[in-house]
């Protein structure tokens, strides 16, 4: 457990992307392949939480930019990770604001989070989020806590990497992450005891409201 009692989960394969990213640096497509596919499954399911069904979209534009600026990169593989986190951030906030769709911050509904829950727990938590139905349920989350359990779980980020991604505090992302897996933990509780959850309807954007 980390500071705060957030569960910490070391990013797998940092040692195996570092090393890519800097062949990839030299010219190696081979080694920039072998990063994207280290590096792609928890930067799509980042941008899933921001910009919905629009993510792989989103995340093309990501990955030309982050092709183009590779050589501009200092770091090593954690700091891969959350050197490209930013910039699919900065492109799904242009995605949004093209739509005219300003992320907002929403709660999950009190009653539902009063009812008692079988996964009380964050590490219950933190093992449901493999699935849509958690990602949607991250979705629906104050926009802060949201992103700073999408940047810790999904993404793989430390705090100092997260809070860095957010232009934040990293005691502040420590405690929205806390928070966040709180929340989620007690409504996916409720949920396995009957509640009927956040919304039956389909997925929403980060902090999307009715």
């Amino acid at each position: 457990m980390g500071q705060g009692g957030e569960p910490r989960r070391p990013p797998p394969r940092d040692a195996e992307l570092g090393a890519a990213v800097a062949r990839a640096q030299d010219g190696d497509e081979t080694a920039f392949a072998v990063a994207y596919r280290i590096v792609q499954p928890g930067l799509l399911g980042y941008l899933r939480g921001l910009v919905g069904e629009d993510a792989e979209d989103v995340a093309s534009d990501a990955w030309l930019e982050i092709a183009r600026d590779l050589g501009r990169f200092k770091g090593d593989g954690a700091g891969f990770r959350g050197w490209t986190a930013t910039i699919a951030r900065h492109r799904a906030l242009d995605h949004l604001r093209r739509l005219r769709v300003r992320p907002r911050a929403s709660a999950l509904e009190q009653d539902a989070l009063e009812l008692p829950g079988r996964l009380d727990t964050h590490d219950q938590a933190l093992e449901s989020l493999s699935t849509e139905r958690a990602l949607d349920l991250v979705r629906a989350l104050p926009r802060d806590q949201a992103e700073a359990v999408l940047l810790r779980v999904v993404v793989g980020l430390d705090g100092p990497s997260a809070a860095r991604v957010l232009g934040k505090r990293p005691g502040a992302v420590r405690t929205a992450a806390h928070r966040g897996l709180k929340r989620l933990a007690r409504h996916l509780g409720a949920q396995g005891e009957g509640g009927t959850g956040v919304t039956d309807e389909g997925p929403r954007t980060l902090g999307e409201s009715e």
